[in-house]
């Protein structure tokens, strides 16, 4: 919840938001694992419907830049030594190391987090996954850009 909450203040003016408040509630439907990225691309597509609305109803200036960026998750990991995009539940139980990435859609990173299971990775394997992420992270606000007209 908080990470979600921080991914998407990092890409919000609040200033531009005024005494306002949005709420977002983030239930992911069908999930095989990457439940916390879902939500965090995902809410990111409802604060910009929310924001839309907010300027539409004069609630907020029509003018104001609100969201300076988009922000997007994904999960990844190294599994039978190879790194890999979107790690479904069998591939995140089973890995060596996982890791999430929030970033923003001009390429900024705003969250990581990564953690070894089996044994240390290296800093080759984590550019690895870095690369991954970057990359996935792209397709996802291209999806977001999509779903948002």
């Amino acid at each position: 919840q908080r990470l979600i909450g921080r991914s998407l203040r990092a890409v919000t003016d609040l200033a531009a938001l005024g005494e306002n408040q949005i709420s977002l509630d983030c239930d992911v439907l069908q999930a095989d694992g990457g439940t916390r990225t879902a939500s965090i691309t995902g809410a990111f597509v409802a604060l910009s419907q929310a924001v839309d609305w907010m300027k539409t109803k004069q609630i907020v200036d029509a003018n104001a830049v609100v969201i300076r960026d988009h922000v997007a998750a994904i999960s990844c990991g190294i599994y039978e030594d190879e790194p890999v995009l979107d790690l479904d539940y069998a591939e995140d139980s089973n890995a060596i190391a996982d890791a999430n990435f929030v970033m923003t859609g001009s390429g900024s990173l705003v969250e990581v987090q990564a953690t070894a299971e089996e044994r240390p990775f290296s800093q080759q394997d984590f550019s690895a996954l870095m690369t991954l992420a970057e990359a996935g992270i792209r397709d996802l606000v291209v999806l977001q850009k999509q779903s948002l007209g």
